[in-house]
């Protein structure tokens, strides 16, 4: 028994029961402090490889497989049973978050971008974040004020609600043409795929499953083009498809922190080669992105072509717009 990996494994997971479970999930708190606590819990879970033991995505697929959900005691005999079937499951898949949610964050840097609109996304799982044009949203603002748009057609099955703060110009984008890029690409139209984004929510996260079930419906009637291989590798080729005519916007939103950092230079140069380019990162990840001003409110940046538009929520449920930061349409 290799003992340094279980205490590993229970430093991993007391950090995700301190830090991340709180206020998001209940039950991912008690399982992930019960791993910390419980040294046999820690050593079965040295049988997932070392890459893959992010606590949400050893949930996910304990949840995937089967595991109880009521009774804490119960859930523990079924993992030390199950620690190698975790584990090889654990080791096929990855963390996809494709939550659409973050169209809402992307929406005020798309508006500045006339039609039609070519979008590829580097990162896309299965796509959910490629039908910013299907949605409808419901920005509030710190008066109450809600702002409302929807697709022509009425509302959505998909609803996105998120806090304004300041006055982007708002509009549903044209799009014309969608497509993706994985390392993994997900079918929207294929039922494992609905079994395994939806058991990517954790539980306690109330309407999420839900927009994702709504979205996945979406794609799944028209799909996008998804192709599998590396951002930087892949995108002059796709690109290349885009229709004559449609301005391509490439959009990174969230995908550059899971780059590997000598990477990441490569997949922004691609982007902004192949067209307009929109990200949503973490402030300093990379330097792509205009220095942001001393006052910054924290939260991701949004930004259009390098310069930084917005701060936001990493998943979209809040966008604080920068008056006059807005770059001219190009």
């Amino acid at each position: 028994m290799d003992m340094d990996a279980a205490t590993a494994v229970a430093a991993r997971f007391a950090r995700f029961a301190r830090d991340e479970a709180p206020g998001r999930s209940v039950l991912y708190g008690a399982w992930a402090q019960a791993i910390a606590d419980d040294r046999g819990l820690a050593e079965a879970l040295t049988a997932v490889p070392a890459n893959r033991r992010q606590p949400p995505l050893v949930f996910a697929v304990m949840r995937l497989l089967g595991a109880p959900e009521d009774d804490l005691g119960a859930w523990a005999e079924w993992v030390r049973r199950h620690a190698d079937e975790v584990g090889a499951e654990c080791a096929g898949r990855s963390v996809q978050t494709n939550e659409p949610l973050r169209c809402a964050a992307l929406l005020p840097a798309l508006a500045l971008i006339p039609g039609p609109i070519a979008l590829l996304e580097v990162g896309a799982s299965a796509g959910l974040c490629l039908y910013p044009d299907r949605y409808s949203y419901r920005y509030t603002a710190a008066d109450g004020r809600v702002r409302r748009l929807d697709p022509p057609g009425g509302e959505s099955p998909v609803v996105l609600e998120a806090v304004l703060s300041g006055e982007p110009a708002l509009r549903l984008p044209e799009v014309v043409w969608r497509a993706g890029i994985d390392l993994n690409p997900l079918d929207p139209r294929v039922a494992d795929t609905r079994a395994w984004l939806t058991g990517l929510v954790w539980p306690g996260e109330t309407g999420r499953r839900e927009r994702v079930e709504a979205a996945l419906d979406i794609a799944a009637a028209d799909p996008p083009l998804l192709v599998r291989g590396d951002g930087a590798a892949a995108l002059p080729e796709l690109a290349a498809l885009a229709p004559a005519g449609a301005t391509l916007v490439v959009t990174t939103p969230g995908v550059l922190p899971h780059v590997p950092a000598p990477h990441r230079a490569d997949v922004v140069a691609a982007a902004r080669a192949a067209g307009r380019w929109i990200t949503i990162d973490p402030v300093g990840l990379h330097d792509g992105l205009a220095p942001v001003a001393d006052t910054w409110p924290g939260g991701f940046a949004l930004a259009l072509d390098g310069q930084v538009l917005a701060a936001v929520d990493p998943l979209g449920a809040s966008v604080a717009w920068h008056p006059g930061s807005s770059p001219s349409p190009q």
